[in-house]
């Protein structure tokens, strides 16, 4: 399975679907299925993507869910304490 970001990142640019879609030359509803997860970008849209959007591919589109904004914050979720002597 393929996850993404395309809905964050287009919202903090502003974005909107349409106006995402005229940029990597799609049609709207294209945008729609990929941040649903319901369409899968040939590499070229993908690359197009990322750099409309202003970030790496790797930012957008990965083979693992990306964890929330929550656990991003939360020191304890970040990072695993090593309980371990030395």
């Amino acid at each position: 399975m393929l996850f993404n970001r395309i809905s964050l990142f287009r919202q903090e640019k502003g974005l909107t679907r349409k106006a995402l879609a005229e940029m990597v030359s799609v049609n709207p509803q294209t945008i729609g299925y990929l941040e649903r997860g319901d369409y899968r970008p040939t590499v070229e849209l993908a690359l197009k993507l990322a750099q409309s959007l202003g970030v790496s591919v790797e930012m957008v589109f990965g083979l693992e869910p990306f964890p929330s904004l929550a656990q991003q914050l939360d020191p304890k979720t970040s990072k695993e304490v090593d309980h371990g002597s030395n």
